[in-house]
């Protein structure tokens, strides 16, 4: 829907791993409404055999994204959510140092074993809570510290993504808090940095910034960016900056109800009021990530569209790009269940070919490849639905909950095949919306942060009120029962 401009006229921006979009939320007749005012695209590069992100031109596309939006009137706020784990350093005068890593950067093979062989897998995950990743900002941060340790020491500041954007928006350097919890050094009982377990690792911690909680109002524009006059009295507001953080804060979960933001990953939890650190959790390989209202986003996180996303790029040619509609419509004529894989099979982490790497874990596993985009389309979306109904078991086990519905927010929302396949292979109701779930809960974070809005719980009655549901029954039979039992014995 289109945006009409009032008083509490705020700016979403919400960078994911592959774009970023500047959007527009304002409130009139008691719905909120939305408008898309500037997007672009998120391409990493390389150089000197290393995967960084190109800051630069995020930096440019966000300050085009500012003037799009002054053009329509007065802003109240401004706001920026992203991925998680990746960071910035930050010398004298606040120079960039590097260009930040890209998370899938290979310089952290290894270093979760070499570091769990220093302080103990025990002590991690004892302290932070945090799922072991490679990509974790711990392990990025313990390579960096035997690469290049002469740069960690000329560090002033270690700022995350949505950290640095702040920074060069408002002047302010701070670390907010449910991007904090990404880098697995945020000690989950006092909230504060683990000084101490990144000190026996070896890592300074003479950089790091103090934490600030969702909703914290940062200040106004810089003076250069404060023109032209519609900026002027706009402050930087700090929602949940981490994308998967606003995308929950979006909705009202746990209980008998789990999340999945499905996008390039698929992140499946709850909302539990205490992290829940425990031998199951753990040996799982759950992650305890803050939330807003103080409360833990209890998760895991599994390869999602990534799998297709990479598909497609193998696929398209000049003069013929397949749509995801026209995929899954391939799709639909497919022999359901012949193949399936494992979603976060290590196979699948950065492959030069996608289909290629779903042929070898077929050929590893005693299993028909794929022959056609539909077919290799339909087994990524079946092993997908499988995955969460696997994941779903283990969190309710942990957070000893019977879950009777999946919300399904962000992108993925919008494929009805996975939605379906989902209902089907996890036996749940699944209520899919709202597609723009982190820009939503970006903006309203920023309302309750500016005072236009009372609570988070009042935000997200209004966006219940203004972003409808649809819902997918649950058509159970004894083809995903047995589907689940074959793909259980492929990992």
């Amino acid at each position: 829907m289109r945006a009409t401009r009032s008083d509490s006229a705020v700016l979403a921006f919400d960078l994911g791993a592959t774009s970023g979009r500047a959007i527009l939320g304002c409130l009139g007749s008691g719905k909120l409404e939305l408008q898309e005012i500037h997007r672009f695209p998120n391409e990493p590069v390389r150089y000197n055999g290393e995967l960084h992100w190109d800051m630069p031109r995020l930096w440019h596309e966000v300050q085009a994204g500012l003037h799009a939006a002054a053009r329509g009137g007065p802003l109240a706020s401004i706001g920026v959510d992203t991925w998680g784990v990746d960071y910035a350093l930050l010398g004298e005068g606040g120079i960039l140092l590097e260009n930040p890593y890209h998370y899938r950067d290979q310089r952290t093979q290894g270093m979760v074993e070499k570091a769990a062989g220093v302080v103990g897998r025990d002590r991690i995950y004892d302290t932070t809570g945090i799922q072991f990743m490679a990509l974790n900002t711990l392990y990025q941060l313990y390579a960096a510290s035997q690469k290049t340790p002469r740069l960690l020491a000329a560090a002033e500041s270690l700022l995350t993504i949505p950290d640095l954007l702040n920074y060069w928006l408002a002047g302010v350097q701070a670390c907010e808090y449910t991007e904090a919890t990404t880098t697995q050094f945020l000690d989950r009982r006092t909230r504060s940095w683990a000084r101490g377990l990144l000190g026996d690792l070896g890592i300074p911690t003479h950089f790091l910034k103090s934490i600030i909680q969702p909703g914290a109002v940062l200040g106004g524009l810089r003076a250069e960016l404060a023109q032209p006059e519609a900026l002027k009295t706009a402050v930087v507001t700090a929602p949940a900056c981490h994308d998967t953080g606003s995308a929950v804060a979006a909705v009202k979960t746990g209980g008998v109800t789990a999340f999945l933001s499905s996008g390039t990953w698929s992140l499946l939890g709850t909302e539990v009021p205490e992290a829940i650190v425990s031998a199951d959790s753990r040996r799982f390989n759950f992650t305890n990530e803050g939330g807003v209202g103080g409360t833990y986003r209890l998760l895991k996180n599994i390869t999602g569209m990534w799998l297709l996303e990479e598909c497609r790029k193998v696929w398209d040619v000049p003069g013929r790009k397949y749509s995801y509609g026209e995929l899954c419509g391939m799709a639909s004529a497919e022999e359901p269940v012949r193949t399936l894989i494992d979603p976060d099979d290590s196979l699948f982490t950065a492959p030069e070919h996608m289909p290629r790497a779903i042929d070898a874990f077929c050929a590893r596993t005693g299993q028909p490849p794929p022959r056609t985009p539909g077919a290799y389309t339909r087994t990524i979306l079946e092993s997908l639905a499988l995955k969460y109904r696997s994941v779903l078991e283990q969190l309710g086990s942990i957070a000893g909950a019977r879950f009777e519905q999946v919300r399904v927010i962000g992108g993925g929302c919008r494929n009805a095949m996975l939605n379906q396949f989902t209902a089907d292979a996890t036996s749940c109701r699944v209520l899919a919306g709202p597609a723009e779930a982190t820009a939503l809960g970006n903006i309203a974070m920023q309302l309750v942060g500016i005072g236009a809005m009372a609570s988070i719980d009042d935000a997200r009655a209004l966006i219940e009120r203004s972003f409808p549901v649809e819902v997918f029954q649950p058509a159970g039979s004894a083809v995903w029962d047995r589907a689940y039992a074959n793909f259980k014995n492929l990992s």
